[in-house]
């Protein structure tokens, strides 16, 4: 027809929370022909292993906290576009320390977070036991409470997603991989997939960790670190938590660490130790029966409970701890999306993202996050 304009071939590879909402985005645009390309099930990857808080608690510095929390404000709309307002799940979150030093660090944090905006403050004893009155506290140092937080269900998110990206007339492959990347005058002009070479103006890694080989391919380096963690989920259970989402408790002794959790809709547990950054790969059946142990000392209306460890999950995480985000400089068609708190920031990425993507324009509050601050 006169006038009329070819769509841009757009391949994404990666379906995980942060590869499935950049693709969902894409999908809404009318001149673009979008590939979805995923190694084995959508969700699977590190997604489907996230302790899944959505928060900016510990985000640091002050440009990474704003990025989180702008994210955590989106979440509500995104999950009404894609139909999946009952995958999140609001409350906030909720800790509290047995130790002086213990409680001085966690005033500091809350100053901090609170000279930003943030909605966390510290409460009395008296007020963790209202918000939860099953809580076995013993000694009381210190707690905090941050309403704004909640979790989502990380698969949910991704399936509904997915629902949405079929129905626009997206292809999607699933189970499938990438065996190479077809370099044309500099950029990518193919994706070799399933034994079948995919013609694409663009290609967007968005598959975690293995970013990393998937730009090797091209000759990019996108430098990652191991971080291997570790969950346990339970047995279903009655409703746990009388008011909040996300819950961290202190350690019982030197041996018996922190651990938090959080309940799912359909009842389980999801329990894990130390921080959200903690690296664990111990993910044997005596290592869940440990942590679901410390839970009950915590919450003893688990008790009777079983637990079933997580396969350990690799998350990604590039060298510095922040987030890689844009097009590179060596193969200017291929657009980078890796990070840790990806559960956090799908909201806000996958919409930016498909900004750049789609539109070729710079989104401000990603110049942090490129890859060029490792080139030099």
């Amino acid at each position: 027809m006169p006038g009329s304009k070819s769509k841009r071939k757009i391949v994404v590879i990666g379906a995980g929370i942060v590869g499935a909402s950049i693709a969902f985005n894409l999908s809404r645009r009318p001149d673009v022909d979008l590939t979805l390309i995923d190694g084995s099930r959508p969700g699977s990857g590190a997604t489907g292993h996230s302790f899944a808080w959505i928060n900016s608690f510990s985000k640091e510095p002050d440009h990474y906290h704003d990025l989180n929390r702008r994210s955590l404000n989106m979440w509500d709309r995104f999950a009404r576009r894609i139909d999946a307002q009952a995958a999140v799940t609001w409350g906030g979150e909720l800790r509290w320390v047995s130790e002086q030093s213990d409680a001085d660090d966690l005033r500091y944090r809350v100053e901090v977070l609170q000279r930003r905006g943030y909605g966390s403050r510290m409460i009395s004893e008296e007020e963790l036991k209202e918000l939860e009155p099953g809580l076995n506290v013993g000694k009381f140092a210190g707690a905090e409470f941050s309403e704004n937080d909640g979790h989502i269900d990380g698969p949910a998110i991704v399936d509904a997603s997915m629902r949405q990206v079929k129905a626009s007339g997206a292809t999607v492959l699933t189970d499938t991989d990438i065996s190479g990347l077809t370099k044309s005058r500099g950029s990518i002009s193919g994706v070799t997939a399933g034994g079948k070479e995919i013609p694409c103006d663009v290609v967007v890694l968005a598959a975690g960790l293995g970013v990393t080989g998937l730009a090797e391919m091209a000759g990019v380096a996108i430098p990652q670190q191991k971080s291997p963690g570790v969950v346990g989920k339970t047995t279903p259970l009655p409703p746990i938590f009388k008011s909040v989402a996300v819950l961290h408790t202190p350690p019982l002794n030197a041996e018996r660490g922190p651990i938090h959790m959080r309940q799912m809709a359909d009842g389980t547990l999801m329990i894990g130790e130390g921080s959200q950054e903690s690296v664990s790969s111990d993910d044997s059946q005596e290592h869940a029966d440990d942590m679901l142990a410390r839970a009950v000392e915590r919450v003893p209306a688990i008790r009777g409970a079983g637990i079933t460890p997580v396969p350990v999950g690799y998350r990604p995480m590039p060298m510095d701890g922040l987030p890689i985000l844009g097009f590179t400089g060596a193969v200017p068609n291929m657009y980078v999306a890796v990070m840790h708190s990806g559960v956090t920031l799908a909201a806000l990425v996958g919409e930016f993202a498909a900004i750049e993507i789609a539109d070729g324009v710079p989104v401000g509050i990603f110049e942090h996050y490129r890859l060029s601050r490792f080139e030099s």
